[in-house]
Order: structure tokens, then C-alpha cells, then sequence
């Protein structure tokens, strides 16, 4: 059973779907278009479901952020095409938007604005806490973590930055920018990699607007806590407030 709003929530409870490439390429509704967001890859029955419904479905490329001309993050080159070229090849799944080297100001504006807001920093602090999916998607957690000049386990450290005293600190994209040049210590090594993980989530809420307005897509998610950050964005920025989500079960 489904429930529409200006946030459409989409809930079911048929079985997961099956995936018959030639007939996703061949049933192929007129309108609308979807942009996934905020990751540039998704679980296959994630995009089964999406092809029901949308006619084409947008994928950026990994988001490789260049804070300043001395710090970034490799690029990794996987795309859902390389899963899926049949569906490329039909112009159903589209892939391509470039959102890495150095934040637009218009993104810069954006993030400041999104960590200034308390109810927005609130919702991410609690998702950091309670959401796994999220923090995978910020943190190498298969693996221990390097903070500042230390090494520490991954549940340690994500112990660490679960601290309320994180959600408290200000932070803005010049006091991110100044920690990826000097997070030599442990202490200054967690702030940094806290801010860091605030800036990828808000460029990548801040990049699906703009995607979305230049190529008049709707974005959509299975992730409800970057639907819950994007819907607080967008009422706050009064951005368009097209936003779907689709809720996973099962898989």
C-alpha cells in the first residue's frame, strides 16, 4: 500500500521484483524521470522498481571532493552501467553527471547553510548514530581508520564521533577546510573527519538539486535518511520539493 504526498513515500509488499532486463528496456513509461541520489550506485532491486515507474533513471559518477588544491579523495571509477549496459544502451538508465574537484560556490553556500541549521544537524547526527547504510557510505568501516596521524579500529572510532559533542561544534566549510591541513592530533584528527563526513552529505543533497533543476529530473532515494536531510533542505532553501522515496523491504 502506498501513500502520496509533495514527499512521496513509496511502501510494498508484493515479492521483490524480478529482474527481466528486456522487459525493463521495453516497458518503458513516458514520464517521469528520476535522479538517484546521494549515492552513484544502487541495489539492483532498487532500480527494478524504479523502471517501473519512471522512464529514465539518472546516476551520477562518485563523488570525489577537492576541499583545497592539497586535499581530496580518489575517485572510483564503478558505474551502474557497467551492471546494466542493456539499459544504457536503450537510454533508460542514464549515467555521467561529473560532481567532484572543488565545491561550486553555489554547493559552498549551500553546505554553510546546511550546517548552521540545528534541526538539520540534529536529523544527521541521529542518522550517523542509527543509520548503518549512511555510515558505510561515509566510513571504511571494514577496516581501521586513520584519524589525524593515529590508526584506530573503525568501531572505536565511529564510537568517538558518535558523541553528542560532535552534533554541538560549529562547523562550516572554512573550519573543514583548515582541519584537512592540520588534523595532526587524535582530537583534531576526529573533528575533521566528523566535518568531512557533514560536507559529503550535504554536497551530495546540495549537487541533487542542482542536477535535477538542469535536467528536470525527480530526485529519489531508498535511503530515509537523505530523504529526511533533503526534505529539511529543501524546506528551509524553498527548493522544489519533488523528493521520492522508496522503501526497502526485503533486500
Amino acid at each position: 500500500m502506498s501513500r502520496k504526498s509533495s514527499h512521496d513515500v513509496k511502501r510494498s509488499r508484493t515479492r521483490k521484483p524480478q529482474h527481466d532486463r528486456e522487459t525493463l528496456s521495453m516497458n518503458r513509461p513516458r514520464a517521469p524521470h528520476a535522479l538517484f541520489y546521494p549515492f552513484h550506485l544502487c541495489h539492483p532491486d532498487t532500480l527494478a522498481r524504479l523502471l517501473t515507474r519512471f522512464a529514465t533513471v539518472h546516476f551520477r559518477d562518485f563523488m570525489a571532493l577537492q576541499l583545497t588544491p592539497m586535499a581530496g579523495m580518489t575517485a572510483f571509477q564503478d558505474r551502474m552501467g557497467m551492471s546494466f549496459p542493456d539499459l544504457i544502451e536503450s537510454g533508460r538508465l542514464v549515467q555521467g553527471y561529473d560532481v567532484s574537484g572543488p565545491l561550486p560556490p553555489t554547493v559552498a553556500a549551500a553546505f554553510d547553510r546546511d550546517l548552521h541549521d540545528p534541526l538539520w544537524r540534529t536529523r544527521f547526527h541521529i542518522a550517523l548514530r542509527r543509520d548503518r547504510r549512511l555510515q558505510r557510505g561515509l566510513f571504511e568501516l571494514s577496516h581501521s581508520l586513520r584519524i589525524g596521524d593515529s590508526l584506530v579500529p573503525s568501531p572505536a572510532a565511529l564510537l568517538r564521533l558518535m558523541d553528542d559533542s560532535f552534533r554541538q561544534q560549529a562547523y562550516d566549510l572554512g573550519r573543514v577546510r583548515a582541519l584537512s591541513k592540520s588534523s595532526a592530533t587524535l582530537e583534531e584528527g576526529y573533528h575533521f573527519e566528523y566535518g568531512l563526513a557533514l560536507v559529503k552529505t550535504s554536497a551530495a543533497l546540495a549537487y541533487t538539486q542542482t542536477l535535477a533543476l538542469a535536467h528536470e529530473l525527480q530526485p529519489v532515494t531508498d535511503s530515509p535518511s537523505h530523504f529526511a536531510l533533503y526534505v529539511q533542505s529543501c524546506v528551509r532553501e524553498n527548493w522544489l520539493r519533488t523528493n521520492h522515496l522508496l522503501v526497502r523491504v526485503g533486500y
